[in-house]
């Protein structure tokens, strides 16, 4: 028998795997059939990580990208906007490394913590890197930061520099998001440095059919620090 639910394919972002979103998997299980992307040493620039997806993946399905993921998300709706039937944008971004100063402060800070990978394990970088991606509230809560860092210690510091060039190179898809057509969910936590509401307004104001979403409490681990608000947010879009 032919299942009714949607196919749900879901992108990681940087260092990251399934765990980023085993509770929606979970979750909406009656609702979807998710699938999640793993990004091996091949994917090393935001198209390649694109391209592989539309390789993988059903032949229409709904789309959320976390972090990177959303970058990824953005190049697979420039490339086969007909395939794609919905989109969630999690605490991400558009645009590209910045030019001047401002790109070569973030080059310079994603390099110090590839050395720290590279000089002392990915747990230590981890940990260094955490004091940025959780809020300070969230730091003493040893389960989820735990769990983030044994993800990040799975991966290698050379898919760490993969990564980080992937992610240095990135295209600049804010020209591109007035002409997206699908509903849109488009998602941050309102203590969200890396990525905050401003931003995701922002995007949300260029996207047609976009809602946004601003979770309380809530830093850049948004699916893994307030899951079962992000899991309802999923499935009023998923419902749309």
């Amino acid at each position: 028998m032919q299942s009714n639910k949607q196919s749900l394919v879901l992108l990681p972002g940087f260092l990251c795997d399934e765990t980023v979103w085993k509770q929606q998997i979970a979750a909406l299980a009656d609702l979807t059939e998710p699938v999640c992307m793993e990004w091996g040493p091949e994917h090393n620039s935001i198209l390649a990580m694109a391209e592989a997806v539309l390789r993988w993946a059903p032949q229409q399905f709904a789309l959320a990208g976390h972090s990177m993921g959303g970058r990824v998300a953005f190049q697979i709706l420039r490339m086969a906007p007909d395939r794609v039937t919905k989109v969630a944008l999690f605490n991400t971004g558009s645009d590209a490394r910045p030019p001047g100063a401002a790109g070569d402060d973030e080059e310079r800070r994603r390099r110090e913590l590839l050395a720290m990978a590279r000089s002392h394990g990915m747990r230590a970088m981890a940990v260094e890197w955490l004091k940025g991606m959780l809020p300070s509230y969230r730091q003493s809560d040893t389960t989820l930061v735990e769990e983030i860092i044994a993800m990040f210690e799975r991966k290698s510091p050379d898919l760490f520099e993969i990564q980080m060039l992937a992610l240095l190179g990135r295209p600049n898809a804010t020209p591109f998001l007035a002409q997206i057509g699908c509903p849109a969910l488009v998602l941050t936590g309102f203590d969200d440095t890396w990525s905050p509401p401003a931003r995701h307004l922002e995007m949300a104001r260029l996207i047609p059919l976009a809602e946004l979403v601003a979770i309380p409490k809530c830093g850049h681990m948004s699916t893994m620090e307030r899951p079962e608000a992000v899991t309802e947010a999923l499935r009023v879009w998923l419902e749309r």
